[in-house]
């Protein structure tokens, strides 16, 4: 499936999270009031990070929430390095969505034995009502890096050689991360310069394999949209 974008520009990464969390709040309201809970998956990084504790600040029927994570590092469960210990830190300890409903990845396992155990629950939550995604200044997304080849039926990947440390990761697929209601990427630095034109100019990156039959949305700021 060919991926479509609408781009968003803020003018800045906390106008992206203010917009980002506003649009994740009216999606929640909706899909509960269409099917009863909102499946949400989770990212790691700073922007994300903002938008968390926006949300932590907010009111919302948590009890109707549910929790996944897009990747996560092979580090020890208390590790701050975590995209699960940020999002704790962030939001998951400031409200009251039930543990039960917080499906974090067993990746202090093994990047095998925490993807082959993670594969059951991504298959029985599809599909996720929103997705919310980052850019690396090197192009990877969750954690599918250039270069690297997953089977594309795999709902979630062992990864290995990560060009970023940790070099052992889980990641799940960008057929998984596809299949949902709504994606929202989150840019935000002039780092990310380089990697938003070759997305704009259409290479072969790993953002662009995430593709539904709606476009997918990109919050993004100046510094990272610029020319």
């Amino acid at each position: 499936m060919q991926q479509t974008v609408n781009w968003h520009e803020f003018a800045n990464a906390d106008d992206v999270a203010t917009a980002a969390s506003q649009q994740i709040l009216a999606a929640a309201e909706q899909a509960i009031a269409d099917h009863g809970q909102f499946k949400l998956v989770l990212a790691g990084g700073t922007t994300p990070e903002k938008v968390y504790r926006l949300l932590a600040a907010a009111e919302a029927d948590w009890g109707n929430w549910i929790m996944y994570y897009g990747d996560e590092r092979c580090l020890p469960l208390d590790h701050p390095d975590r995209n699960s210990y940020l999002a704790v830190d962030a939001l998951l300890d400031k409200v009251a969505i039930p543990a039960s409903q917080i499906y974090t990845i067993p990746a202090e396992l093994g990047p095998e034995q925490g993807a082959a155990l993670y594969r059951p629950i991504v298959a029985e939550a599809l599909p996720f009502d929103m997705v919310l995604l980052g850019l690396g200044e090197d192009g990877h997304t969750a954690s599918l890096f250039p270069g690297h080849v997953h089977p594309a039926d795999e709902l979630a990947h062992p990864v290995y050689n990560s060009p970023k440390p940790p070099p052992e990761r889980v990641s799940v697929s960008s057929k998984a991360l596809s299949t949902t209601s709504q994606v929202i990427f989150l840019v935000t630095g002039k780092n990310k310069q380089l990697m938003v034109k070759a997305w704009r100019a259409g290479e072969a990156l790993p953002m662009t394999t995430i593709a539904m039959e709606k476009p997918v949305d990109v919050y993004i700021d100046a510094d990272a949209n610029a020319a």
